[in-house]
C-alpha cells in the first residue's frame, strides 16, 4: 500500500467518524430540547397559579357559562379560566411544532384537560361567538370530538390554519 492510498483511507475514516460524531450531537441536541421542554411543561404545571385557577375551574358545575363561572368563583373567576385555557392553547403549540410529545401531554394532562373542558365548553363556545372566533379556546373543542371511552389527546390542524389555531382534541 502505498502512501497515497493510505492518506486517502485515513481521509475517509476521519469523514464517516465526523459524520457519526455530527450525528450523534444532533440527536444528543433534540433529546436535549426535548426534555427541557418536558420540564417546563412541568413547572408550568405545577406554578401555584395555574394549580390554584385549575383548582377553581375544576369546582365548576359542567357546562358553566360566564353568568355560573362569575356566580361561583367570583368576579376574578374569568382570570382563572382565561391562565387555564391559554396554558391548554400553549400546549396545543407546543404539540404542533413538535416540541412535546403526544405521550408525555397524555400521561400530565389528559385527564384536566378532559375535565376542565366539560366544565368549560359552554364559556369556549360563547367566548368565541362573541370573539366571532372559531378557534378560541379550541383546547377540547367538541368539533374535534371529545371521547369519553379513552381519554387521549390527539393534534388537529386543519390545512388553511396555522399553529396558534391547532387545537388539542380529546
Amino acid at each position: 500500500m502505498d502512501l497515497s492510498t493510505l492518506a486517502n483511507l485515513i481521509n475517509a475514516f476521519a469523514v464517516t467518524a465526523g459524520v457519526i460524531f455530527a450525528a450523534a450531537q444532533i440527536r444528543h441536541y433534540r433529546q436535549r430540547r426535548q426534555r427541557e421542554a418536558m420540564l417546563e411543561l412541568v413547572r408550568s404545571f405545577q406554578s401555584p397559579a395555574f394549580t390554584s385557577a385549575l383548582r377553581r375551574v375544576l369546582s365548576l358545575p359542567d357546562g358553566a357559562d360566564t353568568q355560573k363561572i362569575r356566580e361561583v368563583l367570583g368576579p376574578d373567576g374569568e382570570d382563572a379560566v382565561y391562565l387555564v385555557s391559554l396554558t391548554w392553547e400553549s400546549i396545543g403549540v407546543l404539540l404542533f411544532r413538535h416540541e412535546l410529545t403526544l405521550d408525555l401531554v397524555d400521561d400530565f394532562f389528559s385527564g384536566p384537560i378532559l375535565l376542565s373542558w366539560k366544565k368549560l365548553q359552554v364559556w369556549a363556545e360563547q367566548w368565541r361567538r362573541e370573539l366571532k372566533r372559531e378557534t378560541g379556546s379550541a383546547h377540547g373543542s367538541n368539533r374535534a370530538g371529545v371521547s369519553q371511552k379513552r381519554p387521549t389527546i390527539a393534534i388537529r390542524r386543519r390545512s388553511s390554519v396555522g399553529p396558534s389555531q391547532c387545537a388539542l382534541q380529546m
